[in-house]
C-alpha cells in the first residue's frame, strides 16, 4: 500500500458516517485516546475514530480501504507497541457491553476491562481467567493468549473463548468460533490484532468464587535464600498452585507501600485453586524460608485476584524483555542472581519468573495460533524508559536475558512481545503458524489495511 497524502478534510467523510466522534491531532481527546499506557511510545495517529457500535468499525475499515490508510486499534492502550504515524486509530473504549450468564459464560465488548467482568461474575461464583492486571482490556488480553495467576490450574485464557465478533480488513463483520469461520477462530486466539478489529467476545467462565493466594515480600538480604528456595520448590508443585517470583527495585512513590518503596526486595506470589485445607502441604517447600517484611496470603474473593501481583495502574514509560526458559537449575539461579540479585547493579524495576506447566502443558481442546507452550518458566524484565539513562536501562534488561540464554527456548508468547516487530514475531510463532496467519491475512485483508497484520506478513517472508 502506498502512503496516502493526508489533507485537512481527509477524514470528513468518515466523521459524517460515524455514531461516535472523530478526533484530529491537536485536540485534547486525540491526545487522551492516542496516548498508550506505556507513555514512552509516540502517539501520532492521523486521526482517532472513537467508535460506538460495530457498525462504526465497519465504516472505519471500509473508509480505510478506499483511502489507502492503515488502521490500528486500541481500547486501554496496554498492548500498544509501535508508532501510529499516519494511521487511523480505531478506539473501541465505548464498546462496553457486558453480560454474565449464570450458567457459566459471558459476552464482553471490546472496551471492557477485566475488573468489570470480575465484579459482574462474582455474584454467581464465576470467574474469568484474567491476567495479573485486571485493569487491562479483556479482548486484547484474550487475542494474545492470556497467561494469568491461575494458569497452571486452568490454562490460557484464550482457550475459554467461545466466539469472536470481528471486523476483518475487507470491512466485513464476521463471527468466528470453532464451528463458524474456524480458521479465523484459530488465528484470533494468539494472533493479536493481525486479523481484524474484535468488537465483542464470548467466553466460558470457571466456577471459582474464592482462591487462597497473595504475595509475600522479603528484604534484600534474603534475596538469594528466597530465590533458591523458590526454584527448588517449584518442580514439585501441584497443578492447583500457580506461582511467580519477582526481584523488585520499586521507586519511592506515594502509591507504593513504605516497606517496599525505594528498596530492593524479592516477592513470592501464589494462587491455590483447590481446597484451602490442603494448601499447607503445597506451600511447605517455601514457608519459613525467611521472615516477610510485607504482604500476606490467605483466602480471598476471586474478584480480588489482582492483589496478588498488584501491577501498577497509572501510565508509565517502560521497556520490557521476555524469554521462555526450559528449566531453572542451580546454574541458572546463579546466573540470575549475578545480574539481578541484591548485589547486582540492576536497573530493572522488576525481574520476574513465572512457573509454567500444569494445564499449560496440556493440549487445548481447539488449536490456536499460540501453539503449545514447551517451556517451564517465563522470564520478564521491566525497566523505566525515561530520563537520561534509558539506553543503560534497556541494555541492562537485555543483559539479564543474555545471562539466562543458555536455558532459553528462543521463543516468546504473543502478549509479551512487540506486535510491530517482525524479528520478535518470528520468536513468537513457528514458520508454519506464520505462514498460516499470513494466508489468513491475505484472504480477509487483501489490501493490507489492518496495521497489525503487516509485521506478520513481513515475518512470514
Amino acid at each position: 500500500m502506498t502512503i496516502p497524502v493526508l489533507t485537512e478534510g481527509t477524514f470528513d467523510e468518515l466523521a459524517a458516517s460515524l455514531t461516535g466522534p472523530m478526533h484530529l491531532p491537536g485536540t485534547p481527546d486525540h491526545a487522551r485516546l492516542a496516548t498508550p499506557w506505556n507513555v514512552s511510545i509516540p502517539a501520532r495517529a492521523a486521526a482517532v475514530a472513537e467508535v460506538a457500535h460495530a457498525a462504526d468499525v465497519v465504516a472505519a475499515v471500509r473508509f480505510a480501504n478506499r483511502a489507502g490508510i492503515a488502521v490500528a486499534v486500541r481500547a486501554t492502550g496496554h498492548g500498544a507497541s509501535g508508532d501510529l504515524d499516519g494511521q487511523l486509530l480505531v478506539h473501541t473504549g465505548r464498546l462496553d457491553e457486558l453480560t454474565v450468564h449464570a450458567e457459566g459464560w459471558a459476552r464482553i465488548g471490546a472496551g471492557v476491562k477485566w475488573d468489570r467482568v470480575l465484579d459482574a461474575a462474582a455474584p454467581f461464583g464465576l470467574a474469568p481467567l484474567v491476567g495479573s492486571a485486571p485493569d487491562v482490556g479483556a479482548v486484547g488480553y484474550l487475542t494474545g493468549g492470556g497467561l494469568g495467576p491461575v494458569a497452571r490450574s486452568y490454562g490460557l485464557a484464550s482457550d475459554t473463548v467461545r466466539a469472536f465478533e470481528v471486523v476483518t480488513g475487507d470491512g466485513e463483520l464476521r463471527r468466528a468460533s470453532a464451528d463458524e469461520n474456524p480458521s479465523l477462530y484459530w488465528g484470533l486466539r494468539g494472533g493479536k490484532g493481525s486479523l481484524g478489529i474484535v468488537t465483542a467476545v464470548e467466553i466460558d467462565l470457571v466456577r471459582q468464587p474464592t482462591i487462597y493466594g497473595g504475595a509475600l515480600f522479603f528484604a534484600a538480604e534474603d534475596t538469594e535464600r528466597v530465590v533458591r528456595a523458590w526454584a527448588e520448590w517449584c518442580p514439585g508443585l501441584d497443578r492447583r498452585a500457580t506461582t511467580s517470583l519477582a526481584i523488585n527495585r520499586l521507586p519511592e512513590l506515594p502509591t507504593i507501600p513504605a516497606p517496599i518503596a525505594g528498596k530492593q526486595t524479592v516477592s513470592v506470589r501464589f494462587a491455590w485453586t483447590g481446597d484451602p485445607a490442603e494448601v499447607e502441604q503445597a506451600v511447605a517447600g517455601i514457608a519459613g524460608v525467611a521472615t516477610p517484611i510485607f504482604g500476606g496470603v490467605g483466602v480471598m474473593p476471586y474478584a480480588a485476584i489482582g492483589m496478588i501481583h498488584s501491577d501498577p495502574v497509572d501510565p508509565m514509560p517502560s521497556h520490557e524483555e521476555f524469554s521462555l526458559l526450559r528449566a531453572l537449575p542451580g546454574e541458572a539461579v546463579d546466573a540470575l542472581l549475578a545480574v539481578a540479585g541484591a548485589d547486582a547493579p540492576s536497573r530493572q524495576i522488576i525481574t520476574e519468573l513465572r512457573l509454567l506447566g500444569g494445564a499449560l502443558a496440556e493440549p487445548a481442546v481447539h488449536e490456536s495460533a499460540v501453539g503449545p507452550i514447551d517451556a517451564a518458566y517465563t522470564l520478564l524484565t521491566v525497566g523505566i524508559a525515561a530520563g537520561p539513562e534509558v539506553a543503560e536501562s534497556i541494555a541492562d534488561g537485555q543483559a539479564v536475558h543474555a545471562a539466562l540464554n543458555p536455558w532459553a527456548t528462543g521463543r516468546q508468547l504473543p502478549n509479551f512481545a512487540p506486535a510491530d516487530d517482525a524479528a520478535h514475531l518470528r520468536r513468537v510463532y513457528g514458520e508454519s503458524t506464520l505462514t498460516r496467519l499470513a494466508t489468513l491475512i491475505a484472504a480477509f485483508d487483501p489490501r493490507g489495511v489492518i496495521a497489525a497484520g503487516r509485521p506478520v506478513l513481513a515475518a512470514a517472508e
